[in-house]
């Protein structure tokens, strides 16, 4: 991986300090974030190798602070009692994958999060569903947001920021490679963005309470801090880190994220050693 602020590259299981600007081990990550009241870990869905590296930090924060509370995209806020359910130990994988309507909601390989999720049950760690039902979000996209059914809008958090240009630029730059008939107004799109990371960023605030919470979303709501981090900032001002899993033979950028890992280029299931 190339870092533009940086003049050299590195290999694959490489953790780097935007604050240091230089790689660090596992442990020395590790000792920061264990003074920390949130920490994110982004993941490109699909990829085993960030799903792995996602429970090597789940297992070393868990060892620290067993109250430990686990934020998850993957979930929207109506499967809140079957993930309840879940860490309780009441469901098997089966039970688990049909009432969560897995394959209808997600249809990721339930396999890629399968060792994060059982880690939770055998260890009895609450997770929190972030996110607001898809439907919601996708009709924001096509009709904007006071075409919403009553229904529908009792998902929306209680502010919306879209204020921010940064973000708005970055989410420009994501919608010119859109082409789906019917998406083709940038503020609804802009909007519906706006508002997943809101709630999510509610989501969080609203059930972190006096523990740590440690929220595991993808990538794209994490770069830079505008999507769900600073969003969260704003509500519980309560410190915490980024970490970016971004695959090997790639360019990035130090203001990315606290901290950089750079993956596998194949998505093998591969993590950084520890001391």
């Amino acid at each position: 991986m190339h870092i533009k602020d940086m003049s050299e590259s590195f290999p694959e299981n490489t953790i780097i300090s935007s604050e240091r600007k230089s790689p660090i081990s596992f442990d020395t990550l590790m000792k920061d974030l264990e003074t920390m009241r949130i920490v994110f870990v982004g993941e490109h869905h699909n990829n085993p190798a960030h799903h792995d590296f996602q429970l090597k930090i789940l297992t070393a924060l868990y060892e620290k602070n067993p109250q430990l509370t686990v934020g998850m995209e993957i979930f929207d806020q109506t499967y809140q009692p079957i993930l309840d359910q879940w860490s309780a130990g009441a469901l098997d994988r089966q039970a688990f994958i049909e009432k969560v309507h897995w394959y209808a909601n997600w249809k990721f390989d339930f396999e890629l999060y399968g060792k994060l999720l059982d880690f939770i049950k055998n260890n009895q760690i609450p997770i929190v569903a972030l996110n607001i039902p898809s439907r919601v979000t996708a009709r924001i996209a096509v009709g904007g947001i006071d075409n919403l059914f009553p229904s529908d809008s009792q998902f929306l958090p209680q502010s919306i920021d879209l204020s921010n240009s940064d973000h708005r630029t970055y989410i420009e730059k994501i919608f010119s490679h859109h082409n789906i008939k019917g998406r083709d107004n940038f503020e609804y799109f802009y909007s519906a963005q706006c508002v997943w990371e809101d709630v999510m960023a509610e989501s969080i605030s609203k059930h972190i309470d006096n523990s740590v919470m440690l929220v595991f979303t993808g990538n794209g709501h994490l770069v830079r801090k505008f999507g769900i981090p600073d969003r969260v900032f704003k509500r519980a001002k309560l410190p915490y880190r980024t970490i970016l899993p971004y695959p090997a033979g790639r360019q990035t950028e130090l203001k990315d994220a606290d901290y950089i890992w750079v993956s596998p280029l194949s998505g093998r299931s591969s993590v950084p050693a520890a001391d």
